[in-house]
């Protein structure tokens, strides 16, 4: 498989700009392996394909506000600051990406606040755009992390050109979300509600959650034709032992197991014993999944529809199988689904 093979021509209005009015009323296609048949219903239809016994595997994490603006030293320039990753917390140092990059160097200082009360310090320069920052605050951890908190904004997709809006804080965080740490969200889990959980639970549907803090590379642009010679940045991910019970008990019994999500997917897929069983895990993931693949755990998923030659793109063509996928997405397009983040959702059962 070569990057050339995930490109089709996406119209721009399809990119979803806002989410479903409400969550579970979201579109969704349901795509059958094995019969190869393609279903158009609505998300809180998803309960019909579930029975009693069957475990949804949920990515818990929270999205924290990773978007924050501040001010150059001496010149006042706006300079954006996306935060990554904290590197040390007793010294709050982070990796950023910031914008404009070429104002930025080794030794300037950003201000941050209406009282210029949080001010960062660039100590080293990691890619074109990418900083560390060293955050000058003499207050306690708890509270340099209600005040980055307080001074961030949820951090949108760039596909995005409206401003954020307050519903934004809610919309884009799904409903079990706990575990804070990604920059964006896992976005097949925002299509649940908490009326549609309660009534997968009532059929006897059970749950379970892996945590895997979704960074920026997973949208990173592959950018070689030869999918093997890409490089996935890595994100965190843990897996406790309770999860992989449930999990291998579950597949025991022949029941569906539905990955909520790629980043489910990513992490379940990254701790996998040789038997063929999820084991429990803590660290981190650079997996790149693509076709050809085996997959050892879920026989089922859940996702959201992507944009051409991406890496979600590619594990979905591994999954649902390259030409049953690329005949969905062009079905897709047909009949108006949208598509990223905000967009519509995909079950992909047997």
């Amino acid at each position: 498989m070569k990057l050339s093979n995930f490109n089709f021509e996406l119209p721009e209005e399809l990119l979803a700009e806002y989410p479903s009015e409400h969550r579970d009323e979201a579109k969704l296609m349901v795509l059958h392996r094995d019969t190869k048949k393609i279903e158009h219903r609505q998300f809180k239809d998803l309960i019909e394909y579930f029975d009693e016994g069957d475990l949804m595997i949920l990515n818990n994490t929270k999205v924290f506000p990773a978007r924050m603006f501040g001010n150059k030293e001496k010149t006042g320039a706006r300079i954006e600051v996306f935060l990554l990753r904290e590197l040390n917390a007793e010294q709050r140092l982070w990796d950023v990406l910031v914008d404009p990059a070429r104002k930025i160097r080794i030794g300037n200082k950003l201000y941050f606040g209406e009282d210029d009360s949080l001010i960062a310090e660039v100590i080293d320069n990691t890619t074109s755009r990418g900083r560390t920052l060293r955050f000058l605050y003499d207050g306690s951890y708890e509270e340099f992390r209600a005040k980055l908190n307080m001074l961030g904004q949820t951090p949108l997709p760039k596909y995005i050109k409206r401003d954020l809006e307050e519903s934004d804080n809610e919309r884009y965080q799904t409903i079990y979300a706990k575990e804070e740490g990604a920059v964006a969200a896992p976005t097949a889990g925002l299509h649940f509600s908490k009326h549609l959980m309660k009534r997968l639970e009532i059929k006897g549907i059970d749950f379970t959650e892996i945590t895997l803090h979704i960074g920026l590379g997973t949208f990173n642009p592959v950018e070689v034709e030869d999918l093997s010679k890409h490089k996935m940045d890595s994100e965190k991910a843990k897996i406790k032992i309770e999860t992989a019970s449930k999990v291998n008990d579950t597949k025991k019994r022949k029941k569906r197991v539905c990955a909520v999500g790629t980043t489910a997917m990513r992490a379940i897929e990254s701790a996998v014993s040789s038997a063929g069983e999820l084991n429990e895990y803590e660290g981190w993931t650079n997996k790149f999944i693509f076709p050809p693949y085996k997959f050892s755990i879920a026989n089922c998923m859940i996702t959201n529809f992507h944009t051409p030659k991406s890496t979600l793109m590619m594990m979905i063509a591994a999954f649902a199988g390259y030409d049953f996928m690329m005949e969905a997405y062009k079905e897709a397009v047909k009949e108006g689904y949208k598509f990223y983040s905000y967009g519509d959702a995909m079950l992909i059962i047997d």
